[in-house]
């Protein structure tokens, strides 16, 4: 033990007395403020957290919808181009991929910093907006630009085609991005040969045997869409995947009776995808009931489309709560994914009878 009343405790004290001083300005309020360490970097910290929550917040809302017909009247004026048909569909799935890239955030799936790396609503509802474009120009390019399955692709739907079907979540070398600005260039570029009378190469044909081909590809996804939706309070179902033919083979066995149930924490995403395909979907039909009024006119099937097209708006409507909910099925809280799953099952009805129509009228 020291002893303070030694010769040498006076000085001892005295340099324990400087360090206990010394330290306790290093670490005086005042102190940091002077030195503008502590209190700058905290400062910074605060507001980098409060931007990137607001960011998110904002970056979070689903794009609105839009009118087609607005749309694509802007475009052709705008290029100096002319309305023929086929120019609304086109202008259509060019808007499509151009929210998909430049709404606010930008695109939002492939992020790896905050805000967007930690959202997950709007990039499941990217994919399902996403899903329905890939659809649109994939039948663009097997069915509405071609005359018969005999005649050649269109040379700019070749490279859109392929580019929208690029993985959706690549950062880099290359990125999403760049490949799917490759296939807007390509969509920009058939959209101006529609109304080319020169060149006489870039065609769209408006007859009912594409359009079924490409309502037969939207009734399985909704189908599947209505599933999946279903799924969020558990489904018991049994297997009728070989149904009616008693021939049918599949090739691994599965159980009579399964249990199927979403888990809790993906089942906004299941409810945000649908919500993003829907809003493709709304929009794609918009532009084909003008494309293809005669057709549908002709077979009596205008006012079924139209119906269709009603349905899947509310699909779109304000989501009030901040939450997706997932009450029960006749319980006390709402089921947002059952709700949305009854509008899209109502839709897939509505198309296969419209497919009929097409086919039969």
């Amino acid at each position: 033990m020291t002893d303070f009343s030694s010769p040498n405790s006076s000085s001892k004290k005295t340099n324990l007395t400087k360090k206990v001083t010394d330290v306790a300005y290093y670490y005086h309020p005042r102190t940091w403020k002077e030195k503008g360490i502590w209190w700058t970097t905290g400062l910074f910290l605060i507001t980098y957290l409060v931007v990137v929550m607001i960011l998110g917040v904002y970056w979070s809302r689903s794009p609105d919808t839009f009118d087609v017909h607005d749309l694509t009247l802007a475009l052709v004026n705008h290029d100096s181009t002319k309305l023929v048909p086929g120019t609304m569909t086109t202008a259509t799935a060019i808007h499509i991929a151009e929210t998909l890239l430049y709404k606010p955030g930008g695109y939002l799936t492939n992020d790896i910093s905050p805000p967007g790396i930690y959202l997950d609503n709007i990039p499941n509802w990217e994919f399902g907006a996403l899903t329905e474009l890939r659809d649109l120009v994939l039948t663009l390019r097997n069915d509405f630009s071609r005359a018969q399955s005999q005649s050649v692709e269109d040379k700019d739907l070749e490279i859109a085609q392929p580019q929208f079907n690029y993985r959706s979540n690549s950062w880099i070398l290359p990125s999403t991005e760049s490949e799917y600005r490759k296939g807007l260039k390509a969509l920009y570029s058939y959209f101006h040969r529609l109304s080319d009378e020169t060149a006489l190469d870039g065609q769209f044909f408006t007859r009912a045997d594409n359009l079924t081909t490409y309502l037969e590809m939207v009734e399985k996804r909704l189908g599947s869409f209505a599933q999946r939706l279903s799924y969020a309070v558990g489904q018991a179902h049994l297997n009728t995947a070989l149904a009616g033919d008693p021939n049918a083979r599949q090739s691994t066995p599965v159980p009579a009776l399964s249990q199927t149930k979403t888990p809790w924490f993906k089942i906004d995403d299941v409810f945000f995808e649908a919500r993003g395909y829907t809003w493709a979907l709304l929009h794609t039909l918009q532009a084909i009931e003008i494309d293809f009024e005669p057709v549908l006119t002709d077979k009596n099937a205008l006012v079924s489309l139209k119906q269709i097209i009603r349905e899947l708006e509310n699909t779109q409507n304000t989501i009030w709560s901040p939450l997706i909910l997932n009450g029960t099925g006749f319980g006390p809280m709402a089921n947002h994914s059952l709700v949305m799953a009854s509008y899209i099952s109502r839709v897939n009805a509505a198309i296969t009878d419209l497919r009929s129509l097409l086919q039969k009228g």
